[in-house]
């Protein structure tokens, strides 16, 4: 099967398409043959070698961790899925013709391939660091960076909540956060002011989603660094915020996600597709931000 390997960590440069075996089901998972793959984030960054501890790469690796397509292997003790059937969900090496899940959710008829192909990391990590900031229904949450995958996924569930959210984005993609029904502000100078004159009553909690150096900021207009979460900036725990980096309960919060969706409370729009051949292309335009939206790489 064709599969996107590096060899080396570096740029999108080191993502090649080659030739391999297929991988198959353990006990406990099931194999795909892969529709579309999601890029995230984190699939650059561990490419680049941000995440190996200055260890030098022992042998070819596959990237990419999100997918959907249609169930071909099913392992040992898997229970309520069956061959044929269409999930989303995570595994490893997912930029492939097959690819192995190891957490997944049955997709939605009407939610296509290709969108679900971006639900996986976003509505998971949305749905944990909602829950661990504590903001409640009828409170105010902002949101810092709230135009990306995660962003949307967390401004849409939270609306889902009862809560009110304030995020920021570029100027370009205030329309964006509009229609998701979150209320835009730029980022910037002079952030504090301009979220304090949208929410004279306050901010109960904040997501730093982006790192881009706004954690004092947040601490301020929350009042209480245990107020403030972050995802992106691990200095943030030396100034009192929380810090969300593990994964809980994934196939948990898959289903949910499809939950939401059949009730028309949550969309991830694919901004960009890309093909296989152009992974690194899109992995990229990943690395470049300031998309609205999910970018997302189609297999079949």
């Amino acid at each position: 099967m064709r599969a996107v390997r590096y060899e080396t960590y570096g740029g999108p440069e080191v993502l090649h398409l080659v030739d391999v075996d297929e991988p198959h089901a353990g006990p406990g998972k099931i194999r795909i043959a892969v529709h579309a793959a999601g890029v995230n984030g984190i699939d650059w960054k561990i490419r680049a070698g941000y995440m190996s501890g200055g260890s030098a790469l022992d042998s070819p690796r596959g990237s990419g961790m999100d997918a959907a397509g249609i169930v071909d292997e099913v392992g040992d003790g898997v229970e309520g899925v069956a061959i044929g059937d269409a999930v989303f969900g995570s595994g490893i090496a997912t930029l492939a013709e097959k690819a192995v899940l190891s957490a997944w959710a049955p997709k939605p008829d009407a939610l296509s391939f290709e969108e679900a192909a971006g639900f996986p990391i976003p509505v998971e990590t949305a749905r944990r660091i909602l829950d661990e900031v504590g903001v409640q229904s009828g409170q105010t949450l902002l949101v810092s960076g709230a135009a990306g995958g995660v962003g949307s996924a967390v401004v849409q569930i939270a609306r889902s909540r009862g809560i009110d959210v304030i995020g920021t984005a570029s100027e370009r993609n205030a329309d964006y956060l509009r229609s998701l029904g979150a209320t835009p502000t730029t980022y910037g100078d002079g952030l504090v002011d301009r979220v304090r004159a949208l929410a004279p009553d306050g901010v109960d909690a904040a997501l730093d989603i982006a790192g881009s150096g706004v954690i004092d900021e947040l601490i301020d207009l929350t009042g209480e660094a245990s107020k403030v979460l972050s995802i992106a900036d691990f200095g943030a725990g030396e100034k009192g915020a929380q810090v969300s980096t593990a994964s809980k309960d994934p196939a948990s919060a898959y289903v949910e996600a499809a939950r939401l969706f059949e009730a028309g409370e949550l969309r991830l729009p694919v901004a960009k597709t890309f093909s296989l051949e152009d992974a690194a292309a899109a992995q990229a335009a990943g690395a470049d931000g300031h998309i609205a939206g999910r970018i997302v790489v189609t297999v079949a």
